[in-house]
């Protein structure tokens, strides 16, 4: 493990239950790898009615932008943490109909695929045991004055 969730705290501006990963395990320019047993949590912010739909992988898929996001900005000297917002969902696949029911950890990939002026693109896939649980391609658009996502 490379960082911790505190660590991973430090990086993002999701708070409480909402900082979703729970440790990065790989990371360099590119791409990000994070995983987390925070489905399973019954307090979970995302459940409606008990469940955790599919669809908030890509939750999961942003964050893990977001602290690569942050790890490039404290790599580069620059501020941490001020955060952006999704501009765009794209070519989602999701492979099931919940979260909740995972027993094993998800592994979160984030791979940057470009990006200029502010704005990012990813390929974020969640997987289970290298079985594929969504897929999707993010924009994400940084704050004026902020260059990463």
């Amino acid at each position: 493990m490379i960082l911790d969730q505190e660590a991973i705290r430090t990086l993002i501006p999701h708070a409480g239950g909402m900082c979703l990963i729970e440790r990065v395990i790989a990371w360099d320019e590119f791409q990000i790898q994070c995983e987390t047993s925070s489905h399973r949590a019954a307090d979970l912010p995302l459940r409606e009615a008990g469940r955790l739909a599919a669809i908030c992988a890509i939750e999961y898929g942003a964050q893990a932008m977001a602290i690569h996001g942050g790890l490039l900005a404290q790599a580069a000297g620059e501020p941490v943490g001020q955060g952006g917002y999704l501009a765009a969902v794209r070519s989602v696949h999701l492979y099931r109909d919940t979260l909740h029911d995972i027993e094993h950890p998800l592994r979160i990939h984030a791979s940057r695929l470009g990006g200029a002026g502010g704005s990012f693109i990813y390929a974020i896939r969640v997987e289970v045991d290298g079985e594929p649980v969504a897929e999707a391609r993010v924009t994400v658009m940084t704050r004026p004055g902020e260059q990463h996502p």
